[in-house]
């Protein structure tokens, strides 16, 4: 696998389903359905305000496109379709506070596209290696969710999800983009304990949605709505309690204070 823009391939071509360990079937088999369980957890008028945004840019042909990459690591052996394997992992970054567009936050590793990539699965690959120095032949790319746009930053963001039974060592590559690169325990995801809602005071339009209060990281916005709704569509999200509202300055001061992580 390269994301060196060899043009013998095309980006439907690097996809390779097939390829997903049995835990991993139940999501990449119903990927289709990740987008409608991301809104199910958006408020009404938001999903209103956000499509304007959407519509706004695309009839000024502003915004770029970007992709991440959401990276799977584990056994590739039979285990259980229902459950999480306990080495299972996901491959997430936390962004430096000295950057313009969502700094300081939890996020899986992507960016911008170059005019060079042969499409979102070249760019979440070329911009996973930038950042956390992954090496991409290790790499299986499952598929492609919906394209999302994202208005504070403006990229119109297209996840893809990928597999790896070994990636092999991940860690920062350079810090005034990335502060942190971790490969977190699936199961702490799938923990009632780590899961919360956070809202933004101040904001104009202010709603609660899903985040991960974890060790090193806050988990919310774009990156917790996804996770979440892999977890509602793969079949492993547990019951959790989502009248528990943070204010986001609140949650952010309990990270490294949470000693529920591990499931």
């Amino acid at each position: 696998m390269t994301p060196d823009g060899d043009s013998r391939f095309s980006a439907s071509e690097l996809l390779r389903p097939q390829v997903r360990p049995p835990w991993l079937a139940s999501l990449v088999d119903n990927v289709e359905r990740v987008p409608h369980a991301y809104r199910r957890r958006v408020p009404k008028e938001m999903l209103t305000a956000l499509e304007g945004a959407r519509s706004q840019a695309e009839a000024a042909r502003s915004g770029r496109d970007a992709a991440v990459l959401v990276l799977f690591s584990g056994p590739d052996a039979d285990h259980p379709v229902d459950l999480v394997p306990e080495a299972a992992d996901l491959l997430l970054t936390v962004r430096a506070g000295s950057l313009r567009h969502h700094a300081g936050q939890a996020a899986f590793p992507g960016g911008a596209a170059d005019p060079g990539d042969l499409g979102p699965v070249y760019t979440a690959l070329r911009e996973a290696r930038e950042e956390t120095g992954i090496d991409p032949a290790r790499l299986y790319p499952l598929a492609t969710l919906e394209r999302m746009f994202i208005p504070p930053s403006g990229f119109h963001v297209v996840p893809v999800l990928a597999y790896s039974p070994d990636p092999g060592p991940v860690a920062v590559v350079d810090e005034s983009e990335t502060a942190v690169v971790a490969r977190v325990p699936l199961r702490a995801f799938v923990n009632p304990a780590n899961r919360i809602m956070v809202c933004r005071s101040g904001a104009e339009r202010r709603y609660a949605g899903p985040a991960f209060l974890l060790n090193e990281m806050l988990v919310w916005g774009f990156t917790g709505h996804v996770i979440s709704a892999m977890l509602d569509v793969a079949g492993w999200a547990q019951e959790w309690d989502t009248e528990d509202v943070r204010e986001l300055d609140e949650a952010m001061a309990l990270v490294g204070k949470n000693s529920e992580e591990p499931l």
